[in-house]
């Protein structure tokens, strides 16, 4: 029993060491193979140059991933919000899910870089199109999993409820919406790197500034370092964006984690 807070403490802290000691190794073998390699900069810049060009334009970085993470945020909101009340009229009509659900199915095999440059054209290359290129990659899980969350209720518990005599709302919002919530944050989950990538995908269309735009303008005057340190900036903002709704959905399915602790 004295033990046991040691354990978890252990067991906390592994999730953060083990990520960083396999970072730590990943970076100097990378670093040993471009030097004893001989390999150009230009092709595979090492870890030290990159970070050298983190910390001196941090500052420009951080600007553009602001541009590119709001882009990202915007588009998340608007996909899932729409995504989730479609879902509700999937898992009620049967017959509205069987009409639009194979559009939905076709959207989301439509590459999203063949779609960019349309909505560059109909939204134009300010932040609406780069909102609405994240929106268009993130649509697809929230409709899937939320239906799947909403039509997988017990039956005995619905016909519980049914013997009081609850309404269509309250069994909505005291057993289908409760039993939906892992499968919603799966979703939501999932979206945080998805809306990062469409984002990007928007910058390289059409626009002035963001991650993608960095990018790009770097591919065009062989600035390798900056490419990296612009993809790096990205990864962080879509981690930190994974955490922030993992954390939340800990809170909100605060049930769930007592299961699997008890």
């Amino acid at each position: 029993m004295v033990l046991q807070p040691f354990k978890k403490i252990k067991k906390g802290s592994g999730t953060i060491v083990i990520p960083i000691l396999f970072s730590v190794v990943i970076f100097t073998v990378w670093e040993l193979l471009v030097f004893l390699l001989e390999i150009p900069e230009y092709l595979l810049p090492p870890p030290s140059t990159i970070f050298n060009e983190l910390g001196t334009n941090f500052r420009i970085l951080l600007g553009h991933m602001a541009m590119t993470m709001l882009a990202a945020i915007s588009g998340y909101l608007l996909a899932n919000g729409i995504g989730f009340c479609a879902g509700v009229i999937f898992a009620h009509s049967k017959t509205i899910e069987k009409g639009i659900y194979p559009y939905a199915i076709a959207l989301k095999t439509t590459p999203v870089i063949a779609m960019a440059p349309l909505l560059v054209l109909w939204f134009g290359t300010d932040l609406e199109s780069k909102i609405a290129t994240a929106a268009l990659i993130c649509f697809f899980p929230i409709i899937v999993n939320s239906v799947k969350g909403l039509t997988s209720v017990d039956r005995d518990s619905l016909d519980l409820f049914k013997s009081y005599s609850a309404s269509k709302w309250q069994i909505f919002i005291k057993l289908r919406l409760r039993t939906s919530l892992p499968y919603v944050f799966s979703a939501l989950k999932i979206s945080t790197g998805l809306s990062v990538v469409g984002a990007v995908v928007g910058e390289f269309v059409g626009a002035n500034v963001g991650i993608g735009y960095l990018i790009l303008v770097s591919s065009y005057h062989l600035e390798t370092a900056t490419m990296f340190a612009a993809i790096m900036m990205s990864a962080l903002g879509g981690v930190t964006f994974f955490t922030i709704v993992s954390l939340i959905e800990k809170k909100v399915i605060f049930w769930q984690r007592a299961l699997e602790t008890s």
